[in-house]
């Protein structure tokens, strides 16, 4: 029975003090590391530091004495000694002793891309010819060759000339922030996701925890093929498992066997409430009529509720979705239990959950010197194209647009919209109002989730024509465009980002 608002819980895993006004504050990130959403990553699943001074370019040698060029970085794993991992896809070419490299493995990823990886602790598991996939173990930090201490020494070669692997990987985005990032799966268990899916990430429906109560004696009973049509199409609409709807029908009304009025009075198959039917209910069936004991439009709503109850936000939003729809934790577990049963799915969104509040006032905005920077990042990818999932370097979605900028000043965003405005709003950034717009600040607006989440970032480009740089959408592609159709959205909101970063730099 569908009793209330939506309810919002999360856990903050990084904090600090606030230092001077004049300084960088320190990046506060979501719950969960950080899921890998493109076809880069970083060479480690830890957090890691960049070693200072040994970035590329030449250098003068610790050991031989002399200047060389270092042509790639080092990097150290947080506690040293870490997995190395592949950073991308491909073919390995060389593996064994290098002699001043050490322990070494090259992997070759087409298009005359290769990333070196040097200095590990023992030989490598992997053989030259191998296939590796993006993430899988290479073999550990070490100390091999010359070298002065374990570190990683990372390498990409362009057409077999060396490049900085800094600026090259946050063109990919996967800014080498220092930031620990997720394995990703196995390539046999990667779910296939939706062209639709922002972002181009997801995570599976969270399992059933204890206490359940219904679902004990109740068995998930079978789906009449209309009404399964319809737990389908709504949740295509709205970007979640048909499954959870299922959950929902089975749970309130085993899918409309029994849509007798509750004694709260909850009405119709997924059992609204009137009041909150008003405030969210959706004309599902196209007939002009939006009707509490319709079918199609109770279905619907439900999607449309759950959206708005933050389903989308990782774990913790599907959980706070289904609470918001029945307040007991019984019945949460029932849901997922039956939505599991059903052959549970893949919910489009951000596994991480941003605790977003009202951001943090206080903070000094970003400065205009990485301001600056940050802009001509997106707007020198003026006429890629426009793909749903896509993560540059070449085609691009919204959120990949505005995270892969940000990581050019060494900030590390959320991947999709919802949980960069929420990033902002848990005190990386605040909230300013419309009129005082400055260039480089994100304004969002609902779009393809419906009315009551957010499903798209911008960049502010001149606030006094409403000119945005954004990834727009596949006609438009990237480029400069207005965001001033969306202002009258039901969702519109502008934030600032704050003056902080992965790692920000000690006071002088």
């Amino acid at each position: 029975m569908l009793l209330g608002s939506p309810l919002v819980t999360a856990v903050l895993v990084a904090s600090v003090a606030t230092p001077a006004m004049d300084q960088e504050h320190r990046t506060l990130f979501c719950e969960r590391t950080l899921p890998v959403t493109g076809h880069w990553r970083p060479p480690y699943e830890t957090a890691y530091a960049l070693t200072p001074g040994s970035g590329f370019g030449h250098r003068f040698h610790p050991i031989h004495k002399e200047w060389r060029l270092h042509a790639g970085v080092d990097m150290t794993s947080q506690p040293a000694g870490a997995t190395v991992v592949a950073a991308a896809a491909g073919t390995v070419t060389a593996a064994g002793w290098t002699g001043g490299g050490g322990n070494a493995v090259t992997i070759d990823h087409g298009g005359g891309t290769s990333t070196r990886y040097l200095h590990l602790a023992a030989p490598s598991p992997l053989t030259a010819g191998q296939a590796v996939h993006q993430g899988q173990r290479i073999g550990l930090e070490g100390s091999t060759g010359d070298s002065t201490g374990s570190h990683l020494h990372f390498e990409v070669h362009v057409r077999g000339e060396p490049t900085d692997p800094v600026p090259f990987m946050a063109q990919r985005g996967a800014a080498l922030t220092g930031v620990a990032v997720a394995p990703p799966p196995a390539p046999e268990q990667v779910p296939d996701l939706p062209e639709a899916g922002e972002g181009g990430i997801g995570f599976e429906l969270p399992a059933p925890g204890h206490p359940r109560q219904d679902s004990l004696h109740n068995p998930p009973l079978p789906i009449p093929p209309a009404i399964q049509e319809l737990y389908e199409r709504a949740g295509s609409e709205y970007a979640i498992p048909w499954t959870l709807l299922a959950g929902i029908g089975m749970a309130e009304t085993a899918h409309g066997a029994n849509t007798a009025t509750s004694s709260a009075g909850a009405r119709g198959l997924m059992q609204f409430m009137p009041a909150t039917f008003a405030a969210y209910g959706i004309d599902g069936d196209g007939d002009g009529l939006t009707q509490i004991d319709n079918e199609a439009d109770s279905i619907f709503s439900a999607a449309n509720y759950l959206t708005a109850s933050g389903v989308h936000r990782g774990d913790p939003g599907v959980r706070a979705a289904l609470l918001a729809y029945n307040h007991a934790q019984w019945y949460v577990n029932d849901v997922l239990f039956y939505a599991h049963a059903y052959g549970g799915g893949l919910v489009l969104g951000d596994p991480l959950h941003c605790d977003g509040q009202g951001g943090n006032p206080d903070l000094p905005p970003v400065s205009n010197e990485r301001v600056a920077k940050m802009l001509a990042f997106a707007a020198a990818q003026e006429g890629d194209s426009y793909v749903l999932g896509a993560g540059g370097p070449d085609a691009w979605d919204c959120s990949s647009l505005t995270q892969t900028a940000m990581a050019q000043i060494g900030i590390t965003a959320p991947r999709t919209a919802q949980a960069q405005r929420d990033w902002l709003a848990m005190g990386n950034g605040f909230r300013v109002p419309l009129e005082a717009a400055r260039p480089g600040d994100l304004f969002f607006f609902d779009s393809y989730l419906g009315p009551h989440t957010i499903g798209h970032v911008g960049f502010v480009r001149d606030p006094a024509t409403y000119t945005s740089i954004e990834a727009a959408n596949p006609t438009k592609g990237v480029g400069h465009f207005s965001y001033e159709h969306a202002l009258d959205n039901n969702i519109f909101e502008i934030w600032r980002l704050g003056n902080i970063d992965d790692n920000p730099k000690a006071p002088s």
